[in-house]
């Protein structure tokens, strides 16, 4: 550009900005006289978005339900009698007269070791006391007749009662060679075979009584007052899906834990059909009463604050903040004590986008399947009419 038109592009420039600021001093000035012009319309919404948008929301009725006081609670199943077989002195495994799980009656033979040498003492003893017996019955005789004297007589009854007590410890040693059902159960799985030998106090095999099992469990202390004999409960098992087993309060424990303070609770269940087992991990749960129509909403309409829980009540298309008060928790809802009625509606989702007040539009719930639901758009057009 020659340097001659320099001077007369830097005035029309400058000339230029100063028409522009004059045009947007004006308007400026303009906008700031018409105050009515830039006014809410009457009918606009208090709350909600900017712009009068209202902000959608799901949201579910209060209900009224009948609640049960329950508590829940886990333990394992145990038999009421539960024993290991061990013999009581050492030998060979002679005989095996069960199969591994099989049930037997009290008093079964279940194992046998050999007592040929104990079956002998027996035999010696009893003759031993035949002896004693004959002596024993001659002398009372020849007593009778003057011919022995008292002291004489008086030995040979001893030598007759030491002769029965041998027999008596003989019969006990033979005895003990065999082992016996104690009561009514089902065997385990043996760890022995015949002909092994066996020490004194070896386990041999573990024997179950199932037709009635217990199960202990633990609860805070502050279910004590409502704890009894004979109280319903109610089991379940992981192993055993849809299966529900009724068992009932057996004992209390009466010393309280003072490291958890908790109180230990034993309940016993029938097991007739053997289809429960020792060991297995159980759900409990016990029911202290049931209480008629009580309030209950979705958890996640709660909303936490520093003053307290409070909760979004919708009614004529707007959202008021409602202070509650709750109660017990049950399968994702809450016992409402104080502040809602039944057939209020209250906002379970969009909550915090709102304010005391704020305009709201109820859209559809989310679908079973997790997927998005209208409710996860912040704004709507706004309302026609209004």
């Amino acid at each position: 550009m020659p340097s001659k038109n320099r001077p007369l592009v830097i005035a029309i420039a400058v000339i230029g900005l100063a028409c522009l600021a004059t045009f947007a001093w004006y308007a400026n000035q303009s906008g700031g006289g018409a105050p009515a012009a830039s006014a809410a319309k009457p009918g606009a919404p208090a709350g909600g978005p900017p712009g009068g948008f209202a902000t959608a929301v799901e949201i579910a009725k209060v209900a009224s339900v009948k609640l049960d006081d329950e508590v829940s609670a886990v333990g394992s199943l145990k038999s009421v009698d539960s024993v290991v077989l061990r013999p009581e002195v050492a030998g060979r495994v002679a005989a095996i007269r069960f199969a591994d799980g099989q049930k037997a009656a009290k008093g079964d033979v279940l194992i046998e070791l050999d007592a040929r040498t104990q079956a002998a003492e027996l035999q010696q003893a009893k003759a031993n006391l035949g002896l004693a017996q004959a002596n024993a019955k001659r002398n009372e005789d020849l007593y009778q007749k003057k011919f022995v004297s008292q002291r004489a007589l008086e030995e040979t009854q001893a030598q007759l009662k030491v002769q029965e007590a041998s027999v008596a410890l003989a019969a006990a040693k033979l005895d003990k060679m065999t082992l016996r059902a104690p009561f009514a159960g089902v065997v385990g799985l043996r760890s022995v075979s015949v002909g092994d030998y066996v020490k004194e106090g070896q386990e041999l095999v573990n024997f179950e009584g199932v037709a009635t099992l217990k199960v202990d469990f633990s609860l805070p202390e502050m279910h004590l007052a409502k704890l009894a004999r004979g109280q319903r409960v109610e089991l379940t098992s992981d192993a055993m899906p849809g299966k529900r087993f009724v068992a009932t309060v057996d004992a209390i424990d009466p010393r309280i834990d003072a490291n958890g303070r908790s109180l230990a609770v034993r309940a016993k269940v029938d097991n007739a059909d053997g289809a429960l087992r020792p060991g297995m991990f159980m759900r409990v749960r016990l029911i202290f009463a049931s209480r008629e129509n009580i309030l209950t909403i979705p958890e996640q309409a709660l909303v936490p604050a520093a003053q307290g829980i409070s909760v979004f009540v919708v009614s004529d298309g707007k959202a008021k903040q409602t202070s509650v008060n709750l109660g017990q928790r049950h399968a994702g809802s809450v016992e409402i004590v104080e502040g809602l009625k039944a057939g209020d509606s209250v906002v379970t989702a969009g909550q915090l986008k709102l304010r005391d007040g704020a305009q709201v539009k109820p859209v559809e719930a989310a679908a079973p399947d997790g997927t998005s639901s209208k409710a996860a758009m912040a704004e709507t057009r706004p309302a026609q009419g209004r």
